[in-house]
């Protein structure tokens, strides 16, 4: 017998089969259209997955096994990582992205099509322009930060102003930069009912946006500086439902400052 790693690993055509029937069973005609295969090359790949115990056939059907569901999904998971490290690897070697929660890292392959927005070397210091475009075209944001960039407190202060709903989580220490920098600008952010401002009493090692439109995401580097100069951003939406996961499980560990300026354990 063969070894199921090897069998479900070695072989696109099975391994295409595999996350094809995810979706629910196939005929004959609907497994060659969707992966393109002819009769020759593919009827002995459905043998070996049979003999297997991965798939069966149902009539006219092709279906998955409890088994082969159970391995398509841990198939499908792996294949999504691959793909999206491989389409930013440089990115993800030389930051530090062990300072995500564990199921973060862990669901890492959820963040689909992924692009770097990268500013020049004279620039790097400067917020993105395109990525500041990108948050004013949408409705709401919610963000989370270990830093104090000089433009961000008017800047979201505008957004709340003019109705978007924004919602942000900062640590202590920059919390503390706000109400020594921007004190009259932090009270009269969270007068505003769409406006949500909450402290993370904790370490934070990068820096994230996710509204209904994208998803971004900033890391220190290895040596433990952040880099300002580079944003991982996609607009999927799995990403985004990564991004809104990441957020909600900051701000469910997190204290909101009142309509004071305070926060309190």
């Amino acid at each position: 017998m063969p070894d199921l790693i090897a069998v479900v690993t070695t072989s696109e055509k099975r391994k295409g089969l595999l996350l094809l029937l995810q979706d629910g069973p196939r005929t004959w005609e609907d497994v060659k259209t969707a992966l393109d295969v002819t009769a020759s090359g593919m009827l002995p790949q459905i043998k070996i997955l049979e003999d297997e115990g991965l798939i069966v056939k149902e009539g006219r059907l092709i279906k998955l096994t409890d088994v082969g569901e159970l391995i398509a999904n841990h198939l499908d998971t792996f294949d999504r990582t691959l793909s999206v490290i491989d389409s930013q690897k440089k990115f993800w070697l030389e930051h530090d992205i062990k300072a995500l929660p564990q199921e973060f890292f862990m669901r890492l392959g959820d963040i689909k099509n992924p692009q770097i927005i990268e500013s020049s070397l004279e620039e790097s210091f400067e917020p993105h322009v395109q990525f500041l475009e990108m948050i004013i075209k949408s409705r709401q944001v919610a963000g989370i930060s270990p830093i104090v960039h000089p433009i961000y407190p008017r800047f979201f202060l505008s957004m709340a102003k003019e109705g978007h709903k924004v919602q942000l989580i900062l640590t202590k220490n920059a919390f503390n930069k706000i109400k020594r920098e921007y004190y009259d600008l932090l009270l009269e952010g969270v007068q505003f009912d769409n406006a949500h401002l909450s402290i993370y009493d904790g370490d934070l090692k990068f820096a994230h946006i996710v509204t209904e439109n994208f998803f971004s995401i900033s890391f220190f580097t290895k040596n433990g500086l952040f880099d300002s100069h580079q944003d991982l951003v996609s607009t999927d939406p799995h990403a985004i439902q990564w991004g809104e996961d990441l957020f909600s499980y900051f701000s469910k560990r997190s204290l909101r400052v009142n309509k004071e300026g305070q926060y309190s354990v």
